[in-house]
């Protein structure tokens, strides 16, 4: 209680402290101000004529400001424009089919049996290799936990060398041996 009591003399005495402080009369401020009402008139009409002035510059300025937005806007469209023409003909340099090589092509004879898989025809290895894939895919021999592994039918175990399960890479070097 006694503290609140301080603290409210405390907060009067300042208060009574700002109310006695003397402020400064202003009669020459107003004097000012009826003395030269016409001079004003003239100054502010000679103001806005210097303002109207400045202001036109600054309009031009603001417009050429846009302007230059403007332009640089287009200037980074033309330029994504290009970089995006540069990638399609990139793509398209790149999806021309490539020539396949002949040795590839040219036709190989299956023998006895790999001809059970495949066929007995020759055939080119592209289209021996797809055939041979067909069939592991129609009699789902690969392995279900580890697709790499095929794993050897009665068919397929001839081919493999009697092995119940080869990996893809390997097939392919099993194959080749079966191949005139």
């Amino acid at each position: 209680m006694a503290k609140k009591r301080k603290k409210k003399k405390a907060v009067r005495k300042k208060t009574k402290k700002r109310a006695t402080k003397k402020r400064k009369p202003a009669k020459k401020k107003r004097a000012t101000k009826k003395r030269k009402p016409a001079k004003k008139k003239r100054a502010t009409k000679k103001k806005k004529r210097a303002t109207k002035k400045k202001r036109r510059p600054a309009k031009k300025k603001r417009a050429t400001k846009k302007k230059k937005k403007v332009a640089k806007k287009r200037k980074k469209a033309k330029r994504v424009v290009k970089r995006r023409k540069k990638k399609a003909v990139k793509k398209k340099k790149k999806r021309k089919k490539r020539k396949p090589n002949l040795a590839f092509m040219r036709p190989v004879q299956p023998d006895a049996k790999l001809a059970a898989v495949v066929g007995s025809k020759p055939i080119p290895r592209t289209e021996l290799t797809k055939k041979l894939w067909k069939y592991i895919k129609r009699h789902k021999l690969q392995d279900k936990k580890n697709r790499r592994m095929i794993n050897a039918d009665a068919n397929l175990k001839p081919v493999f060398n009697g092995k119940a399960q080869v990996s893809m890479f390997e097939m392919t070097k099993l194959v080749s041996k079966h191949v005139k």
